[in-house]
């Protein structure tokens, strides 16, 4: 079943709170070369915090995304946002034999954060025993998106063998993917090809509920194909899926990257408050914090003159539509499981 609305930016949020941001935390990397740093932004106040943990684009750092992170710290939600070894920030040299590998460490860095919160929580006493391991999302935008989607369950090959990369993990209820890379081969640009081989998706297998946002005019210069290419995480997948395109969208869908950031092509304060109500209200409905949440927000339809995107989205029943967004009443899970001793890249490979 599929069906879309138009969405404006009038849909109001839950009043924010203050917000708290501390960084850098380090976990030990030895695998990585160097220590993994991230940034916790959270809600001053609060208890059985819902927890998002975002994935940068190429060259961002724990720094980036502000527009993104305040506003959902601010509406209750623990983000938690990594550097990557890809960041500007950190200023590898283009030698650096662990380049080709960029996109396993990626994936190490989401993994490690997960088996990781509880020693997390005990660095930060501003969140000791406020956050809710129950109820896990992950984002990201661009790459980061991509590196999120893995543990929603899409797949890649492995450039060096061709095995396929598979590190779904079950711990993760959700999902909101902005301007995600859609399948590679003949639709790659020769850029991507030569510097992003791993960059062939897959995502039959990507059964977690999942918001993907695309604009509209995404002309990225990861592909020889056109704004459509940015929707197939959307298209591909399973169902219990919804898809926010955003009207005149380019890469940086309005300026979500940072405040008057350089690369934004297309800064739009009214898109961006868009995307941020949008996908905080997803992710209150299907982390079952407020089960009206997105029927609200996708049923604000058609009220301005200029809507700001419409939304998608696809259930084969309304018991699946259930399943996917649940009924708002689970109870929180407040203690995070002691870290499993497994090797940080816990990457699973299939012939």
């Amino acid at each position: 079943m599929t069906y879309q609305h138009s969405i404006t930016a009038d849909h109001t949020a839950t009043a924010p709170s203050p917000v708290l941001s501390l960084a850098p935390l380090t976990l030990a990397a030895p695998a990585r070369g160097q220590d993994l740093q991230l940034r916790v932004s959270a809600p001053a106040t609060g208890s059985d915090l819902p927890i998002i943990l975002f994935s940068h684009g190429n060259g961002q750092s724990l720094h980036g995304y502000d527009p993104l992170v305040h506003h959902w710290a601010a509406q209750g939600f623990a983000v938690l946002q990594p550097t990557h070894l890809d960041s500007r920030m950190l200023g590898l040299a283009k030698d650096d034999p662990r380049r080709p590998d960029f996109w396993r460490f990626r994936e190490a860095d989401l993994v490690q954060i997960l088996d990781s919160l509880a020693m997390i929580e005990e660095q930060v006493p501003a969140i000791r025993g406020r956050l809710d391991v129950g109820r896990i999302a992950v984002a990201g935008h661009s790459w980061g998106a991509q590196t999120a989607s893995m543990l929603l369950g899409a797949t890649h090959p492995d450039p060096r063998d061709g095995s396929v990369v598979d590190i779904a993990d079950r711990r993760v209820k959700a999902g909101v993917l902005f301007a995600v890379p859609g399948t590679g081969g003949k639709n790659l640009s020769a850029f991507a090809a030569e510097n992003f081989p791993f960059m062939q998706p897959e995502f039959s297998g990507m059964t977690t509920p999942t918001l993907v946002v695309a604009g509209d005019n995404d002309h990225g210069a990861m592909t020889v194909r056109g704004p459509d290419w940015w929707r197939e995480a959307y298209d591909l997948s399973p169902d219990s899926k919804s898809l926010f395109t955003v009207f005149g969208g380019e890469h940086s869908l309005g300026g979500i990257a940072n405040y008057e950031a350089r690369e934004t092509t297309d800064e739009n304060p009214d898109r961006v408050a868009a995307v941020q109500r949008l996908t905080t209200a997803y992710l209150k409905t299907v982390l079952s914090l407020e089960s009206a949440a997105w029927d609200e927000a996708v049923t604000a339809l058609g009220a301005e003159v200029r809507p700001q995107g419409k939304v998608e989205n696809k259930y084969k029943s309304s018991q699946q539509r259930e399943a996917a967004f649940g009924s708002g009443g689970r109870q929180p899970c407040r203690s995070p499981r002691p870290p499993r001793k497994v090797p940080a890249w816990r990457l699973r490979s299939r012939q």
